[in-house]
């Protein structure tokens, strides 16, 4: 215990009096012409440097001041990742003001209580996409000043202005009295608010989620302990700045490591993107991972049974040679000699193909990824490592390494942080990570830290002996069957969809005899495994009827049920012929399942696999 207190003083007094603007202007001013945000751009990118993109930071900090924007006031952001939605929350801070992205799959009364909740008095939005999201509900927000749209600002109405009229607006204040805005972002403290995350939620109303500099600061200093990861380096940022994850790693820490940071639009994209890129550092959410397996695999397919069985045999390598290298392990002369003589012949080609030959860093992180999938990356020579954390722990509080890893679990508590595992099972933290509480929801928070300070993450884990961590499942999420026996749903859902062809899962079984399972198609997989076996349909609904894949999915449940234990196994299930998607409303924009919901809309399919 002295040692983590320790770890954690000394990465106090390193941050102490830090903040994200003080951040930025060390970056621009030790590495102005370092790139710092890149756009597509035709076939190419519009990038700015550090220097550029302080000097914006700054025009737009002094946009809001004109505004009106006072100390603690929020700028509510809702557009895809591009260069400007960072330079918009980074101006909004500098002003003295709050960041805010808001999910862009809010529903209107979402985006209402969100704004409302968090006062916002402005509103940055992408284009006419967003504002559709806004408009039924703007007449409401009486709080909301203006609102700022990059594309398509409506004409004649003064509550609307457009992106260049109010970048004019910061240039010409700017220019006018630079030192307003100097005293305006000097005043930040390190204890001040810099960003409100709303938790996407699995149910109930989203909450408002605080953090602060000092907390996003030390998220940073421990993710560098932790990750090692190069000055100047390159990276993609895809998932939405409402996720604590993409802000830490593609908004905040850039600014320690004065990273590239290429934004990639639509997560269509994302392959091509990492192609083009070629990151240093990359962390996808499981679903994330298994898609791109997906893919992969799908391609492997195609190519000659000589190819296929070389590239198993490479991959038999990787995966030894990662397995071997974990914490407590050897990796011999012959695991090394093999890997190495894989990775030159193969391994290294198929990562290239990919996009991470250069990546020193891979991770993910919000819900479990399946061992498979850990595997089959392991066997490309990749350390896809698991990080645990919330928004309300401003992300990772646990983490494997590069050096320091256990292949199945989340890693070891980050440096300085205190984790332990409570009589009933709960996942328990406590550090400089924690939040203070639910914004102006005093009951929430009171169920979230106790009295000691200690934070409840709501997950039951294990630790093993060396310190690291399990997550088993949601604490409210657990299933209890009839006869009484505790199951972990994502287990169960984890080794459904190591199938291609199963996009989504969701297991069910609470007070009930045996577990049944409800599953979709892949939408993107599944059009080219029809297509190999010439199977012609009109709808997704259609090819989920058809007798081969209803064949295929039971061979992939019979596999699944085979690595699970008896009281886990699939007795029944149904293949639905749609998407779960987070418009849908099934899953969150994290791409968690939301199970109440889908147990609420499917409610007849699942009676129907115990009644019929």
């Amino acid at each position: 215990m002295a040692e983590v207190l320790d770890v954690r003083a000394e990465i106090q007094r390193q941050i102490a009096g830090r903040t994200v603007c003080l951040q930025l202007q060390q970056a621009a001013e030790q590495h102005p012409d370092a790139p710092a945000y890149s756009d597509p751009e035709g076939d190419g990118w519009r990038t700015l440097t550090y220097a550029q993109a302080r000097e914006r930071v700054l025009e737009i900090a002094a946009a809001f001041a004109a505004l009106g924007l006072e100390r603690g006031d929020s700028a509510a952001l809702m557009m895809v990742n591009r260069s400007e939605h960072v330079l918009a929350d980074l101006g909004a801070v500098h002003a003295g003001g709050v960041g805010c992205t808001v999910y862009s799959t809010f529903a209107p009364e979402q985006i209402a209580f969100v704004a409302e909740n968090v006062g916002a008095k402005y509103a940055v939005l992408g284009g006419p996409a967003e504002l559709a999201r806004w408009q039924p509900v703007l007449d409401r927000l009486s709080g909301l000043r203006k609102i700022i749209m990059l594309e398509g600002a409506p004409a004649g109405d003064d509550r609307f202005m457009t992106w260049t009229d109010f970048l004019d607006l910061g240039r010409a204040r700017l220019a006018e009295d630079p030192g307003r805005v100097e005293a305006r972002w000097r005043a930040v403290a390190s204890e001040d608010v810099v960003t409100v995350l709303y938790t996407s939620g699995t149910t109930g109303t989203p909450k408002g989620v605080p953090l602060t500099h000092a907390n996003v600061l030390y998220e940073c200093a421990a993710t560098d302990r932790m990750t090692s990861l190069p000055m100047l380096g390159t990276q993609i940022s895809y998932l939405t700045y409402a996720h604590i994850a993409e802000r830490i790693l593609s908004l905040y820490l850039p600014l320690t490591k004065v990273s590239h940071v290429h934004f990639c639009t639509d997560l269509a994209n994302l392959g091509a993107t990492l192609g083009q890129v070629r990151p240093m550092m990359f962390f996808g959410v499981p679903r994330v991972w298994e898609k791109m397996m997906a893919r992969l695999l799908a391609v492997l397919a195609t190519q000659p049974e000589e190819q296929q069985t070389a590239v198993r045999e490479a991959m038999n390598a990787g995966q030894a040679y990662v397995e071997a290298g974990q914490h407590g392990r050897t990796v011999t002369p012959e695991i090394r000699e093999a890997y190495e003589k894989a990775d030159a012949s193969l391994l290294s080609i198929i990562r290239g193909m990919i996009g991470f030959d250069r990546a020193e860093w891979t991770a993910t992180g919000a819900a479990p990824l399946a061992p498979e999938v850990q595997n089959f990356y392991a066997g490309l020579g990749l350390k896809v490592i698991d990080v645990y954390g919330m928004t309300e722990t401003t992300g990772a509080f646990t983490g494997n390494s590069p050096a320091s890893y256990r292949l199945g679990t989340v890693g070891r508590a980050e440096p300085g942080v205190e984790v332990r595992i409570a009589e009933d099972g709960e996942i328990l933290t406590r550090s400089p990570l924690n939040t203070r509480g639910y914004l102006n929801r005093p009951e929430a928070t009171a169920e979230l830290i106790d009295a000691d300070g200690w934070l409840h993450t709501g997950d039951i884990g294990t630790v093993d002996e060396d310190g690291f961590y399990r997550v088993v499942d949601r604490k409210k999420e657990l299933i209890i069957t009839a006869g009484g026996e505790n199951i972990s749903p994502a287990e169960i859902e984890n080794h459904l969809k190591q199938h291609p062809l199963i996009g989504q899962a969701l297991a069910y079984g609470d007070n009930r005899p045996h577990t049944v399972a409800v599953l979709t198609l892949d939408a993107e997989v599944a059009p080219g495994w029809a297509q190999a076996r010439g199977i012609t349909y009109t709808s997704l609904a259609e090819l989920a009827e058809h007798p081969e894949v209803l064949k295929e999915v039971e061979a992939a449940v019979e596999a699944a049920n085979a690595k699970l234990a008896r009281v886990q196994q699939v007795k029944k299930w149904a293949l639905l012929g749609t998407e779960w998607t987070a418009e849908t409303e099934e899953l969150t924009p994290s791409l968690k399942l939301k199970r109440r919901i889908i147990h609420a809309k499917y409610a007849d399919v699942i009676e129907g696999l115990y009644s019929g």
